[in-house]
C-alpha cells in the first residue's frame, strides 16, 4: 500500500512494502529522493529508489553467499504502527517487522518536515548473540551526477567494489566525484555533504549509530544492465547510504537494542 503524506512542510510517500520511503519534497524544492521511472512495485520485488532498508545483511553478506541481495527487509510487508501524516510542521510514520528472523525485531520511524529523519532500531529478541549488517540505502536526486562533489570523506579508508580485477582497499583524497562507476564502502561515521551545482543546492547526510558510509552510482554500463533502471538515469542520482556493514557489522546480546539514526537536510546554495 502506498501512503501519501503532506503538510505545510511539503509532500512525501511511503510504501508498506519494505517500509520504503519513495518521496520527500520540501516546500519550494525539487524532490530530494530519486526513484527510477522503471521501478517495479510488486510483492517480492525491491523498489529501485527512495530509501530501501538493507537488513539483516548487505549485498551477499559477510560470507558472500546470502540471498536475497541486501536481505529480506526491503522485500517484506511491514506493519504500520502509527501515522500522523497530515498538517503541521512535521509528519511521522512508524513501522515494525517482527517476522524477519526468529531473534530479530526491527522498527523504522520516518519524520518528514523541512528535514528528513530516519531511525532504524533493531532488537535482539532471542537467547543468543545476534550479528547483522544494516543500511539505509538512500537514493538522492541530483541535477547532474558528473558535476556533483561529496565532502566529508577526505582521509577515510574504503573498500572499492568497482575496482578492475576485484575488491581493493584505498583511501579517499579530497572530495568524491563521479567520473565512472562508484561503489565504495567507506569506514566513516562523518557527515557527508552533496554539493549539486546543477540544482544550486546542497544535501547534508548526518548520522548516529553508523560506522559505514556507502557511495554508489552505476554509471552508464551498469545502468544499462539493470532492468529496473533507465539507461540514462545514473546522471540524476547518487546513493549516500548510512549503515554498519562488513567489519562494522553490529553484534547484540539478548535484549540489546541498536538504533541507526540519519538526518538529511537540504539547503539552497551557490555551488
Amino acid at each position: 500500500m502506498r501512503r501519501a503524506i503532506s503538510g505545510a512542510w511539503g509532500t512525501g510517500a511511503i510504501y508498506d512494502h519494505g517500509a520504503q520511503l519513495v518521496e520527500w519534497t520540501p516546500d519550494g524544492q525539487a524532490g530530494v529522493l530519486f526513484v527510477s521511472r522503471l521501478a517495479r512495485f510488486a510483492p517480492g520485488i525491491a523498489i529501485r529508489g527512495g530509501v530501501p532498508i538493507v537488513l539483516p545483511w548487505f549485498g551477499a553478506g559477510v560470507t558472500g553467499d546470502r540471498t536475497p541481495a541486501h536481505g529480506f527487509a526491503r522485500l517484506a510487508t511491514w506493519e504500520l504502527v502509527d501515522a500522523a501524516t497530515a498538517g503541521g510542521t512535521e509528519a511521522r510514520v512508524s513501522y515494525a517487522l517482527a517476522s524477519l528472523a526468529p531473534m530479530l525485531r526491527a522498527e523504522f520511524e520516518v519524520r518528514l518536515g523541512t528535514g528528513l529523519r530516519l531511525m532504524l532500531a533493531v532488537t535482539n529478541t532471542g537467547e543468543q548473540p545476534l550479528q547483522f549488517e544494516e543500511a539505509l540505502h538512500t537514493y538522492l536526486a541530483v541535477g547532474d551526477a558528473t558535476r556533483i562533489r561529496l565532502t566529508g570523506l577526505d582521509g577515510a579508508e574504503y573498500l572499492d567494489q568497482a575496482a578492475p580485477g576485484g575488491l581493493v582497499r584505498d583511501r579517499q583524497h579530497g572530495e568524491v566525484t563521479i567520473a565512472g562507476e562508484v561503489d565504495r564502502i567507506y569506514d566513516s561515521a562523518s557527515t557527508v555533504t552533496v554539493i549539486d551545482p546543477a540544482w544550486q543546492r546542497t544535501i547534508e547526510v548526518s548520522k548516529r549509530g553508523s560506522a559505514s558510509t556507502i557511495v554508489w552510482n552505476p554509471w552508464s554500463e551498469k545502468a544499462a544492465a539493470l532492468a529496473d533502471f533507465g539507461d540514462d538515469e545514473w546522471r540524476g542520482m547518487v546513493c549516500v547510504e548510512s549503515g554498519n556493514v562488513r567489519d562494522a557489522a553490529v553484534t547484540l546480546v539478548p535484549g540489546q537494542r541498536h538504533t541507526l539514526d540519519v538526518l538529511i537536510s537540504v539547503r539552497a546554495a551557490v555551488c
